[in-house]
């Protein structure tokens, strides 16, 4: 349980800069024994708090608006809860083909895109089209799978709506949480979350989450883009090795 405790600690610092912190957690626990449903269960369970932690860090210090994205927060909710159950009737293999070279294009996206920025930039899309398109496809996402879901709502608040990247990785937190908790909730349901271990993780998590997003307030693009572009690209090499 140590080890796993140090992992979510981790995996909060990690997921609240660039996200994919489920790519730390979930092998974790499917190397401790846990069975794969339980395991995607309890990871998401943990890594709520995490999220958590950081929306309230960001909220608190007025790096985060919630009215504007109320819209986003409810197609991500619709989203995540259909992924869920999809997920638990489905052959992910085809995503799982997929996503590596996904987040090899997000991390060249990152390394040379000059929208990843401390300044706002002219958006591209109106909210009206972003809200239903990213929110929902992001929460779909993050029930059917779920690496990387923060590196792709930060990127596409960034390159879609022009936000700077503390705007950006902030505006990804309660997208996330609210994707999290819609699957969590079915999750729960099921009976498929090992209590004993999420707790515990929940706790690292919360703490790890704090101290990455201040740091993502406090250096902004400078730390993002590359804990971001080494993320996704680590995640991807990850993937195609396995």
């Amino acid at each position: 349980m140590v080890g796993l405790t140090l992992a979510a600690f981790v995996a909060g610092f990690i997921s609240s800069i660039a996200g994919a912190g489920g790519m730390i957690v979930l092998p974790c626990l499917l190397w401790a024994g846990v069975p794969p449903v339980q395991a995607l269960a309890t990871n998401k369970c943990q890594s709520v708090f995490g999220t958590l932690s950081s929306t309230l860090n960001f909220l608190r210090k007025g790096h985060l608006q919630l009215r504007p994205l109320r819209r986003a927060l409810l197609y991500a909710l619709i989203g995540a809860a259909i992924g869920t159950l999809w997920v638990q009737r489905m052959d992910a293999a085809v995503l799982d083909r997929l996503l590596p070279y996904v987040l090899i294009v997000l991390a060249g996206y990152f390394a040379m895109s000059p929208r990843i920025a401390d300044e706002d930039t002219p958006p591209r899309m109106s909210s009206a089209v972003f809200d239903p398109l990213v929110g929902g496809g992001l929460g779909l996402y993050g029930g059917v799978f779920g690496p990387g879901m923060g590196s792709f709502s930060a990127a596409a608040f960034a390159g879609l709506r022009g936000f700077n990247m503390r705007k950006a990785t902030a505006s990804t937190k309660p997208l996330v949480l609210v994707a999290n908790v819609s699957s969590l909730a079915i999750f729960v349901a099921g009976g498929h979350v090992v209590w004993a271990l999420a707790l515990s993780m929940a706790v690292a998590q919360f703490v790890g989450a704090r101290l990455g997003s201040n740091l993502v307030i406090t250096r902004g693009a400078a730390l993002v883009r590359p804990v971001i572009v080494i993320t996704t690209a680590a995640i991807a090499l990850r993937l195609l090795l396995r």
